[in-house]
């Protein structure tokens, strides 16, 4: 199984210190660098001196909390971000996923666990893109595998490198019914448990982004009880 290289930076943003030396001492034992800020509203600055592969986020913060941090942060930091937070509740981790979140982990956190998701996201993003050699075209909807960039008519629309292979493992099998065990298989390795929301929030985030309905969605349907279809004669308006 990959692992993650000691090349790799994480910052803990993380107010607790005992908590957060916890951490560091656990992380560096595991081949980790690890840098600790810790206040919300000084970690955009951080990202400019210090280039982490992968930020641990906790959401009570001074300064500016987790939540509105992670809203900020895709104009300035690219890789994945995994919030950790007392906060355990199925609202309280879907409103994370929403704002951007690519994993969320409930304190105390499990040493062992943490590492294990943050082995996950890391390898997630060291993957090459899912993605043949052509793009693909559905009406006024291009897809371009080697940029990643998306053209609906004429506006480009701006997804985060995770958006992107789902929104492409959905449309290189137009028209197909894909289960969401296939998909968390593919996208994250893990079998579904019936419980996590996590593709669920990714393929809300998609719609909104895409011109799709909430209510009602047309473009990328949900077949209830199978999955999710990504509908190609849907895009030509």
């Amino acid at each position: 199984m990959a692992t993650v290289q000691s090349t790799h930076r994480v910052l803990l943003v993380e107010d607790d210190i005992r908590l957060a030396n916890l951490i560091v001492d656990y992380l560096k034992s595991h081949d980790m660098h690890v840098e600790v800020e810790r206040r919300g509203d000084t970690v955009l600055t951080r990202l400019i001196s210090y280039k982490p592969d992968i930020i641990l986020l906790d959401i009570m913060l001074p300064g500016l909390d987790g939540l509105s941090l992670c809203e900020k942060l895709p104009d300035y930091f690219a890789g994945p971000v995994l919030l950790m937070s007392a906060l355990g509740s199925n609202e309280d981790q879907i409103k994370g996923l929403e704002l951007g979140a690519d994993d969320y982990i409930v304190k105390p956190v499990d040493p062992a666990l943490l590492v294990a998701r943050i082995n996950n996201l890391l390898r997630r993003q060291a993957q090459p893109a899912k993605a043949e050699s052509h793009c693909l075209s559905f009406g006024k909807l291009n897809i371009d595998p080697h940029t990643q960039a998306i053209r609906l008519g004429n506006t480009e629309i701006d997804l985060t490198s995770h958006e992107f292979e789902l929104l492409w493992l959905l449309a290189s099998q137009a028209g197909q019914v894909l289960s969401r065990q296939y998909i968390y298989q593919y996208l994250l390795n893990i079998d579904f448990d019936g419980k996590d929301r996590k593709i669920d929030v990714r393929i809300s985030r998609l719609r909104k982004k895409l011109g799709d309905s909430i209510e009602t969605p047309f473009r990328i349907k949900t077949v209830w009880g199978q999955g999710y279809l990504f509908a190609p004669e849907a895009w030509n308006n």
